[in-house]
């Protein structure tokens, strides 16, 4: 066991003055566990013995055997050789033998330690290479973004490979499972999260680990995990293809934290490459008609953001003492598509243990009338809520029904509770109504939870119950019931449920059908409602078929001959 410097110390932001020195709310040491000896007892004795000798094992990296080359030590800003005697196929046998099997990502480990050993092979499949990674499990890593952590919004982890992005992977599970007891499940790809073997390693506590059998399958447990265990939490390490960007959104819409790294250094990287710019929304090109390029002053395509991110914040990692955070993806990927340059908040520990914030510039936000369709009532202008330093306004009072109306003071503050952030959002913007989503129930105007949920009455439910706090029941969590349920708190005019719309148009054909005997065509519908139509035309002893190509695919109701 190790220990290096580190504490969670008084958060200073630029502009306050200069850190007051020795202010700490809470001393949590940066410590770490190697169990180098373990790695050391696998390699051959000429190679081990140098090592062991080795003032510096603290800052050792890595191992590296190639057959017919000198053994090679890599430590941080450094490398040496650890024998003028060339590695034979004997030596590398030596190392095979002492950890477990290669998977199919030619990766081995030392059950129940971090430490990861990767095969290089010849053409043959023979293998004339290792390269023994040291895994460390480092405490306090995430001190400097732990207030992110701790909020309960989805976090994607970029840096460069060896920053470091594992391991606090690894500790940020930890943290949310034994000291927030939260339900946290680890997709561990490559064993390189909770280690080798069947029982995972303590550093990520109580933390549950699922082992994919082959990184090709990483998507489906992906999808397993949030399906079969009821997590709360889920963290995967190293996103990197199409199908687990996708499986990584449809955790995020069941409104499951997901906490994850990808390939890319930062946000813009990220955005370039389309294998996974799914993570932060997409990107694709629209054509905007003549005037609206005229007062963007761009040409008619343009690239636009396709989708709510899956993830709400991306935290670049250019050392555990230094990160830049984008607090809002949506936002700043937007502002990037437009030509704006990116504002993350830079976080950095100095000298003295303090973390220092430099905040991002406040981005301006007028009020704006926005379009709508018609039928939802007049668009209700609604003003940015009042900032303080940074801090969140202290609690207003809910704007009562008899406000004046298409003018609100403020924006009303959500908690919701089982409801996907993200529709929400998508409802707002729909109706053009101004909602505010916050983690803390007792900030909250009103609670907004789905009826599975409330029958449960969990804490923040009884919370807000006996705050006095409403508390708005959803039949389920999609837009439609979002958009039905703010409708009615803004007293705007309620869209329509394109359900019951379909089924009163088929009760009307067949109606029709029965009294005229002829032939009814109904509008274009998805399969689900298609097939409520065909029930109904069943039902009523008349004769249906579905016509026409998706998206026109409609149902025809007509009597039987």
């Amino acid at each position: 066991m190790g220990r290096g410097f580190g504490q969670r110390a008084a958060v200073c932001r630029s502009g306050d003055g200069p850190c007051p020195t020795g202010v700490v709310i809470e001393l949590v040491p940066q410590s770490f566990s190697d169990e180098l000896d373990l790695l050391l007892d696998a390699l051959p004795p000429h190679i081990c013995e140098p090592l062991k000798a080795l003032d510096e094992r603290d800052e050792l990296l890595e191992i590296v055997m190639d057959f017919g080359r000198p053994p090679e030590a890599r430590l941080r800003g450094r490398e040496f050789l650890l024998s003028e005697r060339e590695v034979t196929q004997p030596d590398i046998a030596y190392v095979i033998a002492r950890v477990g099997a290669f998977g199919a990502d030619n990766r081995a480990g030392i059950p129940r330690t971090l430490h990861r050993i990767s095969a290089i092979r010849n053409r043959k499949g023979d293998i004339i290479g290792l390269t023994c990674r040291v895994g460390r499990a480092v405490f306090g890593t995430i001190r400097i973004v732990r207030d992110i952590v701790e909020s309960g919004r989805s976090i994607l982890l970029l840096g460069r490979p060896g920053v470091g992005k594992t391991t606090m992977l690894r500790e940020v599970a930890r943290v949310l499972a034994d000291e927030f007891h939260k339900r946290v499940v680890i997709v561990d790809t490559s064993n390189e999260i909770a280690g080798d073997g069947d029982i995972p390693h303590p550093a990520i506590g109580r933390a549950r680990r699922m082992q994919v059998a082959t990184p090709l399958n990483q998507h489906h447990v992906m999808i397993e995990a949030v399906e079969n265990h009821m997590p709360e939490v889920i963290v995967i390490d190293e996103i990197g293809t199409e199908l687990e960007a996708l499986a990584a959104r449809t955790i995020a819409e069941r409104g499951v934290q997901l906490v994850g790294t990808a390939h890319g250094n930062t946000l813009e990287n990220l955005m370039l490459n389309p294998t996974l710019s799914d993570l932060i929304g997409g990107i694709q090109a629209v054509t905007i008609s003549d005037e609206e390029a005229r007062r963007r002053g761009t040409q008619k395509t343009i690239l636009e953001r396709k989708a709510p991110p899956s993830f709400d914040v991306v935290v670049e990692i250019q050392s555990w003492e230094h990160v830049a955070v984008h607090a809002d993806v949506a936002q700043t990927v937007d502002d990037i598509l437009r030509g704006l340059p990116a504002q993350p908040e830079v976080r950095a520990i100095d000298a003295e243990g303090a973390i220092r914030v430099e905040a991002a510039p406040p981005r301006p936000e007028p009020v704006r009338e926005l379009s709508r369709p018609a039928g939802r009532g007049a668009p209700r202008p609604v003003p940015a809520p009042a900032r303080d330093g940074g801090r969140a306004a202290e609690p207003e009072a809910p704007v009562p029904a008899t406000a004046a109306p298409g003018r609100f003071e403020r924006r009303l503050r959500i908690f919701p509770y089982g409801i996907t952030q993200n529709r929400i959002e998508e409802a707002a913007r729909d109706l053009n109504v101004g909602v505010q989503l916050t983690k803390d129930v007792r900030e909250a105007d009103l609670v907004m939870t789905a009826k599975n949920y409330f029958r449960r009455k969990p804490p923040a439910i009884r919370e807000a119950e006996e705050r006095g706090t409403p508390v708005y029941v959803l039949k389920n969590n999609s837009v439609l019931h979002i958009e039905q349920s703010l409708a009615g708190i803004f007293h705007l005019d309620a869209p329509p449920d394109p359900t019951q719309a379909a089924i009163d148009e088929a009760k009307a054909a067949i109606d029709r059908v029965l009294v005229d005997r002829d032939a009814v065509d109904l509008t274009p519908q998805n399969a689900y409602i298609r097939r409520l139509q065909h029930q109904m035309a069943e039902r009523a002893r008349l004769a249906s078929r579905s016509r026409g190509r998706e998206p026109f695919r409609r149902v025809q109701i007509y009597r039987a001959e």
